[in-house]
């Protein structure tokens, strides 16, 4: 929850301003009250917009809560469901995670689901058992093809807001976990799905994450609050394609 439209204004600038294209994907989820000036003052780039949450239903007597319809009027074409926080904070169970998935398709909005496990859940030895469950409620829902639009994000509770960082040995383990288990239901958009990883990303450490073949990219926290951050991530994203694209030539 945070947010201004000063903060707006210096994110639309620097973005404007960044290099574009490159097959770099760049998303915004800004608060839903923010989406309008973003979309307005983005409309010239490449740079997507979405929302960090949206209801199950498509209307009704849900006060304070935002539709699906809602976000795309307001310029949104993502959403992100199940995130750590709306799962710890709000009690969000996986099988409610997966009907936001299926209202998030129903609305014509691209889910980016994201599983993660805590720290106890780590060190007691079910970080696999955890993240599993959580995928395989949303693939019951809407299939891998559901996915396919979309995106996984992997980000593990103990790394979020704490400055911990899982290493990319250990973050590349999980993000080849999650493709497997996709690939198990369907081999194609296995292969093919996004992964994010999303844990205490930065500048500083997002070249050497992004260098692990099934880190397809960040869901970045608070590193995005400030466009200078986020740009350095981004240019971390650029130069991993660069640098694949250099491998594909050879």
């Amino acid at each position: 929850m945070h947010g201004s439209m000063e903060r707006v204004d210096r994110f639309c600038t620097a973005l404007s301003r960044a290099p574009a294209g490159d097959g770099v994907e760049v998303l915004l989820f800004p608060p839903v009250g923010y989406l309008q000036g973003f979309a307005a003052g983005l409309k010239s780039t490449c740079v997507e917009l979405g929302a960090q949450d949206l209801h199950v239903e498509p209307e009704g007597a849900y006060t304070g809560e935002v539709s699906g319809r809602m976000i795309r009027e307001l310029g949104g074409r993502w959403a992100l469901v199940g995130h750590s926080e709306r799962r710890t904070g709000r009690g969000e169970t996986d099988a409610q995670v997966a009907r936001k998935c299926v209202a998030a398709l129903n609305s014509g909005l691209n889910p980016i689901v994201c599983v993660g496990e805590s720290l106890d859940e780590r060190e007691s030895g079910f970080a696999q058992e955890v993240v599993r469950r959580q995928l395989e409620a949303v693939l019951d829902a809407v299939g891998a093809a559901g996915l396919g639009g979309g995106a996984v994000a992997y980000e593990p509770v103990w790394a979020i807001g704490t400055g911990r960082t899982a290493t990319p040995e250990q973050a590349e383990g999980m993000h080849r976990f999650i493709r497997e288990a996709i690939v198990n239901v369907d081999k194609a958009t296995g292969a093919s799905v996004r992964i994010l990883y999303g844990g205490s990303v930065k500048p500083d450490n997002a070249a050497e994450l992004f260098a692990q073949p099934n880190i397809d990219g960040g869901l970045i926290g608070g590193a995005s609050l400030e466009p200078e951050s986020f740009l350095g991530i981004v240019a971390a994203v650029r130069n991993r394609r660069a640098a694949d694209d250099e491998r594909n030539r050879l």
